[in-house]
């Protein structure tokens, strides 16, 4: 999308300044670059049984490696762009200076993705689900970037709610409650998304169903 379709984005200046503040504090908790060491805690929390075999230090050393790649790494790297000039502002308004960015983030996520798949010991299935899938859907967010500003706060939520139904089918605990939790918290930051004005709302579904579909690719791919 070219600065001319950035300008077609829905305006957001009639809504209130407390809704538009409420889409900011939402749009920040939820970013997508948070979504994969909150969801490995959620995982942890919600489906225990596939993590009995970690001991604390393994449990520790896991969440660090993940928080290193998926949150230290990109941020460093996007911190890095502005003053070297590959982005003019973090907040990306075009969908071409997120190219660089989803690239750099893409590196990181196929290598945590790579280690968790070979690592030797008791990895939880369903992080590595979680981590190929968030691997899938970078770059699936990276192609549909070429031709419009797909929305990756909506591509994490709906990875989320795509996890949540893997687990749905192939659990024994009861994941009824936390997808429906997973789809409220969806539907409210694709909202969010759109009170500000960030996407059309075809970039928004665009970004749920990247999310679900590379997520449950991720399972059958593993899984078989």
């Amino acid at each position: 999308m070219n600065n001319n379709a950035a300008a077609s984005l829905p305006q957001s200046g009639s809504q209130s300044p407390v809704l538009r503040g409420f889409a900011h504090f939402v749009s920040f908790v939820c970013h997508p670059v948070f979504m994969p060491v909150a969801m490995t805690l959620v995982l942890s929390l919600i489906a225990p049984a596939g993590f009995t075999g970690m001991t604390t230090k393994q449990w520790v050393l896991l969440v660090v490696s993940i928080a290193t790649s998926t949150l230290f790494f990109p941020l460093f790297s996007i911190a890095l762009m502005k003053p070297l000039g590959f982005i003019s502002s973090y907040k990306m308004p075009t969908a071409r200076e997120r190219t660089i960015p989803l690239m750099a983030t893409m590196i990181f996520y196929f290598w945590i993705s790579h280690v968790l798949n070979n690592m030797a010991g008791a990895i939880p299935q369903v992080l590595k689900i979680l981590m190929l899938g968030n691997f899938w859907g970078i770059i699936m967010v990276f192609i549909a970037n070429i031709f419009t500003r797909v929305s990756m706060h909506t591509s994490a939520a709906g990875g989320v709610i795509g996890v949540i139904t893997v687990l749905l089918f192939s659990n024994s605990a009861n994941m009824i409650v936390p997808l429906f939790i997973a789809i409220v918290l969806a539907g409210i930051i694709g909202t969010a998304r759109l009170i500000l004005g960030a996407h059309q709302r075809g970039d928004i579904w665009l970004g749920y169903i990247i999310g679900i579909i590379s997520q449950i690719g991720a399972y059958f791919y593993i899984a078989n």
